[in-house]
């Protein structure tokens, strides 16, 4: 399966909480012996009298069931998140209608209108371990049967799955003893509606921009690295660092500069060197990889080139090469760097250095580069929202601004400082919680003591954007120790760089404390960086 359009769920177990149907009970009441699925064996009584006797205490057994039934912990929270990403949800269940509607009155937010499709006993179809089911659900709901997933805690359910050959995950029920049949039916095997979302999310289509955080740290934690990784690939993480022979480190970032065409090669050089002092190096050398649209020039090209050349100079880095391509895979240029730097081991900056109690500081405001972007990439919808000619230059020489070697050089002079890390895509929001990832602390921060710029105001106010969520290169975070902190503070000051104290590092674990005016407040979280907005539209 390539992508997810509908999900199949069993009713009973799966979206309500296992434990209301007591089958041996049920086997007990129907005469059934163990072992033979109940619907079956009532069909199969010859004794007409008999077989509606059966079926009437099977009904009124699950009546009392329904009436005791509630969602199953994250059900609801889990149709929400699929309704919401216009997923198609399909539910098949050997009970009946009547049984199904009473349960659903059980849910707090969930309603029979909730289901796009639904089948219950009562319709001349085939029950579950057969397929047909499956089949009726994917043509009504005008799926294939493989962009769909079926989620159940029983056999029957994994059975009918794989019968229509559709991705089958086994939600495991305390109640039910599994035997190897279960394991060969199942693609998935999750114990939670938590771990069943992570699985629906892997087949849904992404958003522009970052590759999501937790996806791939779950990729990140299976790479094996020889010794000579310092730093090795992590989610938070800017760079990696190698050690060289003897003292020398050799530190390396790549990165592409995919949402600007204006200035893209200064974009290129600048934010690739700002990773690479955040470690503490130096940047030296940097190759560059152009892919551009076809119906580019040669002199649209050669304009990119000499960016790159003009601001490796100005920087003191060796252009060493690269490679530049015209594709029909991209319809606006793409500038792709792999910058190398090198440090004393002494001197190597690791996030997973900051310690507790270590102030944060943020140079520069939010949103510096986003603020910068917007202005230079749309000047005209900018002025349609009624900002004037001087705001809109004033926010795109913001471009300026965007290195943070000045304030990483003296950070590094700092003898408290134990952690960097530069804001980039997903703004402030996105950048704090990676750098509690990196650094395995939680952060503690101040709604309230966070500097927004007044271009970046006039811009989101404009735009609608949050300059939480803004990309924002040219704001550096910076860990240091509470003694040291106010010295470090009065010299970037001195130095012409802005700096707020907006927070401090939290004990171990992960995830933003946040506060506003004292008071316990909601930190932000974006999917995508709030600029895909403009080139979504």
């Amino acid at each position: 399966m390539d992508v997810v359009k509908a999900v199949i769920f069993d009713f009973d177990g799966t979206l309500t909480k296992p434990g209301a149907l007591d089958f041996g009970i049920i086997r007990h009441r129907v005469g059934c012996p163990d072992g033979q699925p109940i619907l079956e064996f009532i069909e199969k009584t010859a004794n007409p009298v008999q077989r509606a006797e059966m079926a009437g205490k099977l009904e009124e057994f699950e009546a009392e069931a329904a009436a005791l039934s509630v969602p199953n912990a994250g059900a609801e929270e889990l149709i929400r998140f699929l309704k919401e990403r216009k997923i198609k949800i399909a539910v098949i269940t050997r009970n009946t209608l009547a049984s199904v509607k009473r349960s659903v009155e059980n849910f707090k937010s969930t309603t029979l209108d909730d289901f796009d499709f639904l089948l219950t006993r009562e319709e001349d179809v085939q029950p579950k371990p057969s397929p047909e089911g499956v089949y009726l659900a994917a043509e009504t709901l005008g799926v294939e049967p493989g962009e769909s997933l079926l989620v159940g805690d029983f056999i029957f359910d994994l059975e009918a799955g794989k019968n229509a050959s559709v991705c089958t995950v086994w939600l495991k029920n305390p109640f039910v003893t599994p035997d190897e049949r279960y394991f060969e039916a199942s693609d998935y095997i999750v114990s939670s509606m938590d771990e069943l979302k992570r699985v629906i999310r892997l087949y849904l289509p992404l958003g522009m921009g970052k590759f999501p955080n937790d996806l791939l740290a779950s990729f990140l934690d299976t790479i094996a690295v020889d010794s000579s990784v310092l730093i090795p690939p992590a989610v938070g993480e800017d760079t990696a660092a190698v050690r060289l022979d003897g003292e020398e480190v050799l530190v390396l970032k790549s990165d592409p500069i995919t949402f600007a065409t204006n200035a893209i090669g200064f974009y290129s050089v600048m934010i690739n060197a700002n990773d690479i002092a955040t470690s503490g190096a130096r940047p030296r050398w940097l190759l560059a990889t152009l892919l551009l649209p076809v119906g580019f020039t040669g002199m649209q090209a050669l304009d990119i080139m000499e960016e790159l050349r003009e601001q490796c100079r100005s920087g003191g880095i060796s252009l060493c090469g690269g490679h530049t391509e015209i594709t029909d895979s991209v319809t606006r240029p793409v500038v792709a760097g792999m910058l190398t730097g090198t440090v004393a081991r002494k001197d190597l900056v690791d996030k997973r250095n900051m310690k507790t109690g270590d102030h944060v500081l943020l140079t520069k405001g939010v949103a510096v580069e986003g603020t910068a972007l917007l202005a230079r990439e749309f000047p005209g919808l900018l002025k349609e929202k009624g900002m004037a000619d001087e705001q809109i230059s004033a926010c795109g020489a913001l471009i300026e601004c965007v290195s943070i070697l000045p304030e990483a050089g003296l950070a590094c002079e700092c003898a408290g400082v134990t952690a960097m890390h530069d804001v980039t895509e997903g703004g402030l929001a996105t950048a704090l919680s990676e750098l509690s990832d990196a650094g395995k602390h939680q952060m503690v921060v101040h709604k309230d003591r966070i500097p927004v710029r007044r271009e970046t105001a006039w811009v989101c106010r404009a735009l609608g954007l949050d300059p939480l969520g803004l990309i924002g290169s040219g704001s550096l975070l910076i860990c240091c120790r509470p003694e040291h902190s106010k010295a470090l503070e009065k010299e970037l000051m001195a130095r012409g760089i802005d700096v707020a104290c907006i927070g401090e590092v939290g004990g171990a674990g992960k995830g933003i404390i946040a506060f506003d005016n004292g008071v316990a407040a909601a930190w932000p979280r974006f999917e995508t960086d709030e600029i895909t907005k403009l080139y979504l539209d």
